[in-house]
């Protein structure tokens, strides 16, 4: 009697772990549009694991990060709520948390639906590292803190463990202090020494704010470690009953960009190709680990990036012909489409049919919606403000029940995008700096409007400002614009 009474709670158990599917998002820094192989015909640069990724699953055209920046877009996919009803800037040095403890976010939701969790990469919101400096710590201009400032001996609150996830192995920011490893609270490996870089990085600026470093710190290092640690922790989850979740925020492509030497001269397109084709074969690693590891057949992957490619992608085109942004205008931080376009893929086999392509208009705060309904989690009125439910427009061809989105990467600008059109609400859509010469170069016309509007289904590359031609569609984006901004999705 006693053992049919276990077998029957073990197969109630394992039931249930199969009705909640695994989920493990993969989210890469400052990729393009454009460096999606199977997304752009005359890339320079090899994809051929997140190629496959997208026949075996579905592939949007129209999807949209938070932000043009880094932490805002974190932010939005971890709670379902555009960034910008609190905040605009990144996390820097030694930043607080962006998170309030009342904030539902994904991890935690994920949590009280039995889910085992785990980030492992960059995490870049913010720890409470008042609880670990010492009384006395002062920054030293143009050298930041140094490592006596801080008893690296205790843990540091406010991070990865204190929102939702059970597990933390990471270096915070590839291109913050402290240049370290982090396990959970605690910085494993102690910065003792000030910041150290080498002569050069394979393509642009080291980009390294200054600030304490461990011994021997080694900058190419870290995304092959972080990809290591990945795929060891999906091994770890073998035999355990409970589904899991992983996310994985890559360091790469973002600068410093510092490829491995086995990938040094791979690509066509310099060092940043050869850092994307390390991005992509890290995407192979985990998807090769989840099939070793008999994950693959119930686990929802997600791929997506954080915002548009660094202003290193101008002279990319000049220098190697390709275009990171693909045909849009625009890169990381600006208003323009390349600035928050990005590459998404969902795969989940079984559910998600194979090999479509989705032109539905989608952003990354839906996951939050989306992944609530899949594990039946009901979302409480007061969380997710802005995240819609796509579970049907990943099943099937079904109109995205999302038409606008509303952009912005500082307080002095904003963007509306609705259905096919943009709505530039400041004079321009460039925050990162253009290069001289490049929109004459490019048929990018100078104009005297206040503002920009483009009809995207005509104009994908965002030439043709119809500010002035369209008075009554710009009167009403800029009404809807406020609206948007005043109050949140209604779901």
């Amino acid at each position: 009697m006693r053992l049919f009474v276990f077998i029957f709670l073990l197969g109630t158990l394992l039931g249930r772990a199969a009705d909640r599917p695994n989920i493990v998002v993969l989210y890469a820094d400052d990729m393009g549009y454009g460096d999606l192989g199977i997304q752009n015909p005359d890339s320079k640069i090899r994809t051929p694991h997140l190629d496959q990724l997208a026949r075996d699953g579905l592939r949007f055209t129209d999807a949209h990060s938070s932000s043009g920046i880094c932490t805002p877009s974190r932010y939005a996919l971890l709670t379902g709520r555009f960034h910008w009803r609190k905040f605009h800037k990144i996390v820097d040095s030694f930043g607080p948390p962006v998170f309030d403890a009342a904030e539902l976010t994904l991890p935690e939701m994920l949590k009280e639906k039995g889910y085992r969790t785990a980030c492992i990469g960059k995490w870049h919101l913010g720890w409470k590292w008042d609880a670990i400096k010492r009384p006395d710590a002062k920054p030293t201009p143009g050298s930041g803190y140094a490592s006596a400032d801080f008893d690296w001996t205790k843990p540091i609150p406010g991070g990865p463990r204190d929102h939702g996830f059970d597990y933390y192995f990471g270096d915070d920011v590839p291109n913050f202090p402290p240049y370290a490893w982090f396990e959970n609270d605690r910085v494993i490996t102690i910065p003792s020494v000030p910041l150290v870089t080498p002569p050069k990085t394979a393509e642009g600026a080291w980009e390294a704010r200054p600030g304490p470093m461990t011994p021997g710190w080694d900058f190419t290092a870290v995304m092959p470690r972080l990809t290591e640690r990945a795929v060891a922790w999906l091994g770890e989850q073998q035999g355990k009953t409970a589904p899991f979740f992983l996310y994985f925020p890559f360091t790469s492509p973002h600068a410093p960009i510092v490829p491995s030497a086995e990938f040094s001269g791979k690509s066509q397109a310099g060092g940043y190709g050869d850092f994307m084709e390390q991005t992509d074969a890290t995407v192979g690693r985990i998807l090769a680990a989840l099939t070793v590891h008999g994950f693959a057949d119930n686990t929802i992957v997600i791929f997506s990036a954080d915002n548009g490619p660094e202003s290193y992608a101008y002279p990319r085109i000049q220098n190697f012909q390709h275009r990171s942004a693909g045909p849009l205008r625009g890169l990381k931080r600006d208003l323009w489409e390349g600035g928050h376009r990005v590459p998404f893929i969902v795969r989940w086999p079984g559910v998600v049919p194979r090999g479509r392509v989705s032109p539905a208009l989608i952003s990354q705060v839906d996951i939050m919606a989306t992944l609530a309904a899949i594990t039946g989690f009901p979302l409480p009125a007061d969380t997710a403000h802005d995240s819609h439910n796509l579970l049907k427009v990943w099943k099937s061809d079904a109109p995205s029940p999302r038409h606008t989105i509303v952009h912005s990467t500082n307080v002095n600008g904003y963007a509306l995008r609705h259905d096919q059109w943009l709505l530039v609400a400041t004079k321009t859509g460039a925050i990162s700096k253009v290069p001289a010469g490049f929109d004459a170069a490019h048929g990018y016309t100078e104009h005297d409007q206040p503002g920009e509007l483009f009809d995207l289904s005509r104009d994908l590359a965002q030439r043709d400002n119809l500010y002035a031609r369209q008075p009554g569609k710009v009167a009403e984006l800029q009404a809807l614009l406020a609206q948007v901004r005043a109050k949140g999705q209604v779901r």
